[in-house]
């Protein structure tokens, strides 16, 4: 039978002597790598993966594969089984395509033998030239979400020279890896958007497939032996996906590497172009083995189309379970994938699993083994830590400065600043009352907005950093400490020209160093602000939970600031001593009025030491307790310092957690 003829044929693979014969250390050093390219001979047998319903809902399971979090409408307390026992293989310049109707278990699959899917519910072998996965075999693995997780403000080569820049071993000159962006560009035909911005939904940018292009080259630059992509045509037009499987297929047929890929509806021309395809039905194999001959199998079993239709449709309508063979009823068409399923198992299976045991290629096995040491050094050798720390501040210098100096923020800003300058326009000095609402003011805009922006850092860069982590771009504290260093670049300038020009506007204490001390309290308490917001998000990771988090924290410092309520509830007077605005009013008050002496006698007081009895009076006791208060100067600056680091250390012990 054909469609069995075609699984023994298939399984024999190209001829790969001349690959394997030669030594990686005569081979010349490409642009698009710096280490020999291994053949690999992908081999998975009897994949299944179970999920226990109880402690998995289906947003779990979404994020656990790459996905969003989506809520879950129920969750089950039994175990669900995603994979069911999938065997296959594919061989060096092979391209082979994963179909299945949506919820077949073809994500979960790519996830599997791309080695991103873990835990005891994974069972089955995924071996890779006859062994098992390894750190190294890993390394020699591209990995393609379906979603395209790039930063929108970088041009499409500032992504890719970034990209090259961590991933590119340190033996390799940056003239080098800037060659290899270069030739990844040229490679996938991006040259004529190279300096366009990416860009996303919001902002406009390339087009999808050159989105997807992108998002491919990514993954080039390392010159994977393995390449997974799932669901790479996904929003794509017919053309631009035909473009992109044609792309894909010389990869595998013209630079000999092993690719698989999931679709879900490929036109009839991007069918003919796949030489292995792997039909999924909830978790279950219905056919394996060449494209070509998947129709006439179908056929043998006795399932044909009634007219003529694209292969790719027949097949999804049989592992949807709808046939279009005449006297089908609609009660028979739930048997459609119990037919195919058994007919799998009883004809193909055990050819399959034969012709994979039957496969061993112990000389390309001992070649990797062999030539593994002489590479390793290489491979391991990325870049340092310092060089990650300098990449990574200027990618996010490049990428925020957009979002930090966006037109509506500074136009946010500067409003307030003149709104403020002209409602206290020249305020009496004297006028006490006055000017503790504008220090209380500027204590809570600065204490609110940070925060508030801050809390969405991590959770918006969750997917891009999940991902880069996960292929080992770089480590956790270089990305942390990046993060820190430029929010200490970007994020205080708008607070400095608030504060300068409503300073003189309002008229606060004249004086340079007056103004210079009012400035440095105000840019800790940014900076103290911006690590509760930093905190919290890393905390979460939820930027809609996180922001309202952070909004009822912040009303609780604010009402514990020391203006609005002064005589603080026993029992809630614990939130003074943690809140952030209570100690910023504070060092302003005592910038501006000095050790309260001057607020005293402004109230017709006279001060400690000097008329004892002027002090009995209620009114006194009140300024001198509640508005003068007896935090020292030391005690204040000290508490925003330790928030300052300590809300920081948080998020990055936070950011340890997640799992990638």
């Amino acid at each position: 039978m054909s469609g069995f003829d075609g699984v023994e044929n298939q399984m024999d693979g190209p001829d790969l002597t001349p690959s394997l014969s030669q030594d990686p250390r005569d081979q010349p050093l490409s642009l698009l790598s710096s280490s020999p390219c291994f053949p690999i001979t992908l081999k998975f047998v009897d994949v299944c993966y179970r999920i226990n319903g109880k402690n998995n809902d289906s947003g779990k399971i979404k994020r656990l594969l790459g996905f969003e979090n989506q809520p879950s409408d129920e969750a089950s307390t039994e175990e669900r089984a995603i994979l069911k026992g999938v065997t296959g293989m594919i061989s060096p310049g092979e391209f082979m395509a994963v179909l299945g109707p949506s919820g077949s278990g073809k994500s979960t699959l790519l996830n599997a033998i791309a080695g991103r899917l873990h835990g005891s519910g994974l069972t089955g072998k995924i071996l890779i030239n006859d062994g098992k996965t390894t750190k190294h075999t890993l390394k020699r693995t591209g990995f393609v979400a379906q979603d395209d997780l790039l930063y929108p403000h970088l041009t499409v080569r500032e992504t890719l020279v970034f990209c090259a820049l961590l991933r590119l071993p340190k033996t390799l000159t940056r003239d080098d890896k800037m060659k290899a962006a270069d030739s990844v560009i040229s490679e996938l035909g991006l040259v004529k958007c190279e300096n366009t911005i990416v860009g996303n939904t919001f902002i406009r940018g390339i087009s999808g497939g050159e989105r997807k292009r992108v998002s491919i080259a990514h993954e080039l630059l390392i010159n994977p032996s393995l390449l997974v992509l799932d669901e790479p045509t996904s929003g794509l037009d017919a053309t631009a996906a035909l473009r992109l499987v044609q792309t894909l297929a010389g990869l595998a047929h013209g630079k000999g590497k092993t690719v698989v890929t999931s679709i879900h509806q490929p036109s009839s021309r991007v069918f003919q172009m796949f030489d292995t395809v792997l039909l999924l039905s909830e978790g279950k194999c219905l056919y394996f083995g060449q494209g070509r001959d998947a129709m006439s199998y179908f056929d043998s079993v006795g399932f044909s189309p009634a007219f003529p239709m694209n292969p790719a449709d027949f097949l999804l309508d049989l592992a949807n379970g709808v046939s279009q063979i005449d006297g089908v009823t609609e009660r028979e068409k739930p048997n459609v994938r119990q037919t195919l399923s058994m007919a799998y198992d009883t004809l193909l299976a055990p050819r399959v699993k034969t012709c994979i045991e039957t496969s061993h290629s112990p000389q390309e096995n001992a070649r990797f083994v062999k030539t593994r040491e002489n590479t390793d050094g290489i491979l391991s050798g990325l870049t340092t830590w310092f060089s990650q720390l300098c990449i990574l501040l200027h990618r996010l210098l490049k990428e925020r400065r957009h979002e930090s100096f966006d037109g509506l923020r500074v136009f946010q800003v500067v409003a307030a600043s003149v709104l403020c300058g002209l409602m206290w326009w020249h305020s009496d000095y004297r006028d006490v009352h006055d000017r503790l609402g504008l220090l209380f003011f500027i204590s809570i805009f600065w204490g609110v907005l940070p925060s508030f922006n801050a809390v969405f850092t991590f959770p918006q860069e969750r997917a891009i950093f999940s991902r880069e982590r996960a292929s080992g771009m770089y480590t956790l504290s270089s990305y942390f400490m990046a993060h820190v260093l430029g929010s200490l670049s970007m994020e205080l300038v708008l607070p400095t020209a608030f504060l300068t020009l409503t300073y003189w506007m309002v008229g606060l204490r004249p004086g340079l160093v007056p103004f210079l001390l009012t400035l440095t309290i105000l840019l800790l308490y940014v900076l103290a602000s911006q690590g509760l917001g930093l905190a919290l998000g890393a905390a979460i990771m939820d930027a809609k939970k996180a922001s309202t988090i952070v909004t009822v924290t912040m009303l609780a410092f604010v009402l514990t600031g020391g203006y609005y309520v002064n005589k603080v509830p026993s029992g809630m007077v614990w939130m003074k001593y943690i809140s952030t605005t209570f100690y910023c009013y504070r060092l302003l008050i005592a910038t501006q009025y000095g050790n309260g002496e001057e607020i005293l006698r402004m109230y017709g007081c006279e001060p400690k030491g000097v008329g004892a009895a002027a002090t009995t009076t209620a009114g006194c006791k009140f300024v001198e307790e509640e508005v003068i208060g007896d935090i020292g100067l030391w005690t204040s600056v000290s508490a925003l310092f330790l928030m300052f680091v300590g809300y920081r250390v948080l998020a990055y012990l936070a950011l340890r957690r997640i799992k990638l």
